[in-house]
């Protein structure tokens, strides 16, 4: 039985799904003829948002908090309770959110242009739930090894679960757009099943909830830095943004161009392990980022990477970012996981991209 109606059915199909050849002949051309507004426009908008969003987010927590306090530490040249409390807990948790939502969005990004499927992000390859299975698993074996060790082996879980996710999928035709999602959506629920029975077994189910809903109210400085790695791998997915965005193309435009779509593919479905690795390890997981944000952005300026990863990157941060202030207002001075308002709203935001009205294809 379908999830959709008919008519949505063939409006889904004839906005997502990838030609046999290529899932942005049809798609990423259309929507460029769509783009209205520049995308330097976007990017300068997206950036004066989240600098308001940096500003907000600075200032709001239930520790007491003036800048005030922290002009009259410059002038006088002295530390006090403002500038440490801005300097241990606001300014690391502010970065953190900002990296983690650069993360995950160009994650998705890449994920959905090696798949050539928009319908899948980094939680729906089981990535994110291999992490935390391998997290878990180091954790009870080697209860005393270094971040660095446990972050390695989250990763390498990571990539070998999306290793056989890739092997699910082979044989599927890239046109059965919806088959892959749904069968990334059962394998990242059987991983889930099995990481949960194990953390039942062993009582770890507290530690477990850590990784699997994301939250910033335990980033201090010194225990968020593993996330500039991520900084690093979305600057290595800018320099290679065109052959990512050929390898999208499909396969024979790829070979035409000498481009080798087994080494990019596979240096992609990296590059996405570890931003995921990294994230679950440092803050936990956050659902729809990598799925609503790159969706949003494509409608906006099409598929060329090159272009549409900045404004990715942006608009990816600047959501964590409210969603995160949201999570601090709402129940003040309770925090609610960003997780799980990142969970509602990108839920929104993606039925809304679903269901929109015709007339905008």
């Amino acid at each position: 039985m379908s999830l959709f109606s008919p008519r949505t059915h063939a409006r889904l199909k004839s906005s997502t799904a990838p030609s046999a050849s290529s899932w942005q002949s049809g798609t990423g051309n259309a929507l460029h003829r769509r783009t209205v507004v520049p995308p330097w426009f976007i990017n300068t908008a997206s950036l004066i948002l989240m600098g308001l969003l940096v500003l907000l987010s600075l200032s709001i927590g239930v520790a007491d908090f003036s800048w005030s306090g922290i002009l009259q530490s410059l002038l006088t040249q002295s530390a006090n309770s403002d500038s440490s409390l801005l300097l241990v807990s606001r300014i690391p948790r502010t970065i953190a959110i900002i990296l983690t939502g650069i993360a995950m969005a160009v994650a998705g990004m890449i994920i959905q242009v090696v798949l050539k499927n928009r319908f899948v992000e980094p939680s729906m390859v089981g990535a994110t739930q291999s992490a935390a299975l391998g997290l878990l698993v180091v954790s009870l074996l080697f209860p005393a090894s270094a971040l660095i060790v446990k972050m390695g082996v989250a990763t390498i879980a990571a990539v070998f679960g999306m290793m056989l996710f890739m092997l699910l999928i082979h044989r599927i035709p890239p046109t059965d757009f919806l088959m892959i999602p749904l069968i990334g959506i059962v394998f990242g629920g059987i991983i889930e099943a099995v990481t949960t029975f194990i953390a039942y077994q062993t009582e770890s189910l507290q530690l477990l909830s850590v990784w699997q809903f994301g939250d910033f109210s335990g980033v201090l400085a010194g225990r968020y830095e593993l996330l500039w790695l991520t900084g690093a791998l979305c600057v290595l997915a800018y320099i290679i943004a065109d052959k990512l965005t050929i390898v999208g193309l499909g396969d024979n435009i790829a070979l035409n161009l000498g481009i080798s779509k087994r080494q990019v593919t596979w240096i992609g479905v990296g590059m996405v392990a570890m931003m995921s690795a990294v994230v679950v390890v440092t803050v936990g997981m956050i659902p729809f980022i990598g799925l609503v944000v790159p969706n949003i952005v494509s409608r906006l300026m099409g598929d060329k990477l090159r272009r549409s990863l900045p404004a990715v990157a942006l608009l990816g941060a600047s959501a964590v970012l409210l969603c995160d202030i949201i999570g601090r207002s709402i129940r003040y001075p309770f925090e609610v996981p960003v997780a799980t308002i990142f969970g509602v709203v990108g839920t929104v935001l993606f039925l809304w991209l679903l269901l929109r009205a015709p007339s905008e294809q």
